[in-house]
């Protein structure tokens, strides 16, 4: 046996050996021998670099040091969940999936992880990257820090998998893992860590991948996401996964209704702690990849899928202080200053009290004694108050009357919850919250300026709104603390790169009140200009899809706004994109204006996304779900036979994917 084919054989042997004893639990060697076995390959390697492979198991041991971690936008979004916590949600959940399939639905069960999300990569059946979460459209590339973790297969098993795919899950930090580590540092005389999910969400972040191998981290994962994957439904993939080699948890089972779910759900609320790392919930899934396509996303998560969070943890503490907190739209948001407790791992010393009928309703009063809760919100919230041992001669909350930063009078406006601070113009955490909105990921995401520099730059008079960004020099911004020459530039140049921002990213950029990302395309689409769109009256706004009364008059009154006119002819002058590109508009007709049409089943020459995108582009709107309303149904194999009776019944026209490509292609 030549050299290659030794180092090859033992490559073969320490993957195999990884898979048996990190993702089966059950090893077939003694630590010893492997280490023997690993120690030569890495001496068969180190004299032999012509053989180097980036996923050879002598990787894992760390050693790339990583300072700057690397941006990388998702190939698919990582959509967040939406939360339920009864099984009265998780009915309403299922009357509105049977709206859009219109026949029986079966679900897959999967346990909650609690830990830190993670997007892996692979080509050829190779790891290739590995990138956190992030924002959902971008994170942080943790490919060699990953790398180290185990039960992370380099290469897969088997021949049948996807050229290229994405599979998704959670990093986690295991109960005896978690113990060791805080053992060592109680030893070392350093303050242990609070709690495993944030030190296994820390860990993808340490700069040295040596220390992070160090820990015992555990990757579970979950979902395959990608096209042609070669699967049906979301059961298959999990065994399809199991198969190549991933550490896919055996947990998971189908259901065929809500009551099977829910017995499920009880089950693991009970038995939750017998497993080795925390879970805080239930996901259920719709197990038929094609009723997921069918069903789709809101803007932030998928229509086929919720978590279903466990009961949360309760503590008790005292209120010792309310303050108040002003946001970039001036709504004003009160806040419990508490005695310091642990709550689910975590040190509290904050809840929101979110507003004053909150206040109100539980009779809450600085000096009491408050029932903490933290389920399905990051920030903590008081849930009540412990009457017993409330001071007779405590007094009621009155709520504040003038803002807290600027003293001007606060308004409510009828039907709404919040207080909100009406200088928006003079009141400095509305002026910084703005354009820090302005500069954010999804608005115009410019490169070297964050929240930190935009404050700085107004407390030091530099800027007083976002346009005035565009006239700062890199000597205006050099004397600031911590800006250096190389930092001044890329600063400078990330604002002069945003002006090639399209259009409908600014609009979000500029902060209208109610308009988050998906109204801003909607009114981008439709109003095609931030001209036209500010000219636009209420009846005109209206008229667009999804545009209420609220957010036509928010519209209306920004444009109408002085203050607001100005900065938008300044953004104008410094060259920012204020219309949709040439390139798009020729992209666009009105060969579908005013249809409703249904998409449903599987089609071979366009996918759903791309039928998705060519109803939105010609004018037409694409629905999910038929009715009198509906103009066509897009018939693709394997729909659902309750569909088409429906469609037949209510005479809509059913039509093929080829006839429908010749409709916007003719």
């Amino acid at each position: 046996m030549d050299v290659k084919e030794k180092i090859e054989q033992l490559r073969t042997e320490l993957h195999e050996h990884n898979y048996n004893y990190y993702v089966l639990d059950s090893p077939e060697i003694s630590d010893y021998d492997f280490d023997m076995k690993l120690k030569e390959l890495q001496a068969l390697e180190e004299a032999h670099p012509e053989f180097e492979d980036p996923n050879s198991p002598s990787m894992r041991v760390g050693g790339e040091v990583t300072k700057n971690f690397e941006t990388i936008v998702h190939d698919f979004p990582m959509y967040s969940l939406s939360n339920s916590y009864s099984k009265e949600d998780l009915d309403e959940w299922e009357t509105r999936i049977q709206k859009i399939i219109e026949e029986p639905v079966e679900f897959t069960c999967e346990l909650k992880y609690d830990g830190a999300s993670i997007s892996l990569t692979y080509e050829n059946g190779e790891f290739l990257r590995a990138v956190t979460r992030g924002d959902g459209t971008q994170g942080d590339a943790v490919t060699y820090n990953v790398k180290t973790i185990k039960s992370v297969p380099l290469k897969l098993k088997g021949d049948d998998y996807p050229q290229r795919f994405d599979i998704r899950g959670e990093i986690v930090l295991p109960y005896e893992g978690f113990a060791k580590l805080n053992a060592e540092k109680v030893e070392q005389g350093e303050e242990p860590y609070a709690n495993p999910r944030n030190t296994a969400s820390g860990s993808l972040k340490l700069q040295d991948s040596a220390e992070v191998a160090k820990r015992p981290l555990l990757c579970l994962l979950y979902n395959l996401t990608g096209e042609n994957l070669g699967v049906t439904t979301q059961m298959e993939s999990l065994n399809k996964a199991r198969a190549w080699g991933f550490n896919v948890p055996k947990e998971a089972q189908i259901a065929k209704s809500i009551d099977e779910v829910f017995k499920y759900i009880n089950y693991w609320d009970e038995h939750r702690r017998d497993l080795p790392y925390e879970t805080d919930g239930v996901v259920i899934k719709v197990n038929s990849l094609q009723h997921q396509d069918e069903l789709g996303y809101t803007a932030k998560s998928p229509r086929w899928a919720m978590a279903y969070k466990f009961k949360a943890e309760q503590v008790s503490t005292t209120l010792n202080k309310i303050t108040y907190q002003v946001g970039r739209t001036g709504a004003i948001t009160p806040v419990a200053n508490l005695d310091a407790v642990q709550l689910a791992g975590t040190t509290v010393k904050r809840a929101s009290l979110h507003n004053a009928d909150q206040i109100e309703k539980l009779d809450i009063r600085e000096g009491d004694v408050v029932f903490v809760e933290k389920g399905g919100e990051i920030i903590p919230k008081i849930i009540g108050v412990d009457f017993k041992q409330r001071d007779p001669n405590s007094e009621s909350t009155a709520y504040i009357k003038n803002c807290p930063e600027c003293e001007t009078p606060l308004v409510r406006n009828e039907g709404e919850a919040l207080h909100f601070c009406p200088n928006t113009e003079g009141c400095p955490p509305q002026i910084i919250g703005r354009i820090q909105h302005f500069i954010s990921r999804k608005a115009m995401d410019i490169e070297g300026l964050g929240g930190e520099t935009v404050a700085l730059l107004v407390k030091e008079n530099l800027i007083e709104d976002y346009a005035d960004l565009y006239v700062l020099k890199k000597e205006d911004v050099l004397p600031l603390e911590r800006m250096a020459e190389k930092s001044a530039e890329n600063l400078i140049q990330g604002i002069e790169a945003s002006k090639d921002v399209p259009f409908e990213r600014v609009l979000f950029g500029l902060g209208i009140r109610y308009v988050g990302e998906t109204i801003a395309k909607k009114l981008v689409k439709v109003f095609k200009s931030i001209d036209v769109l500010a000219s636009a009256g209420l009846e005109d706004l209206l008229a667009v899809d999804e545009i209420g009364e609220r957010i036509a008059e928010s519209v209306v009154d920004f444009f109408q706004n002085n203050a607001n006119q100005e900065r938008i002819n300044r953004l104008k002058s410094y060259g920012l994109q204020l219309e949709i590109s040439e390139d798009a508009l020729t992209d666009q007709s009105e060969k579908l204006k005013d249809l409703s049409i249904v998409i449903s089943g599987v089609f071979e020459k366009v996918s759903r996304k791309e039928l998705q995108n060519l109803i939105e582009k010609n004018g037409g709107k694409n629905t999910s779900s038929i009715s009198k309303k509906t103009d066509y149904l897009v018939a693709g194999d394997n729909m659902g036979p309750s569909k088409r009776t429906k469609a037949e019944n209510l005479a809509v026209k059913i039509i093929t994917e080829d006839e429908f490509l010749e409709m916007v292609n003719g």
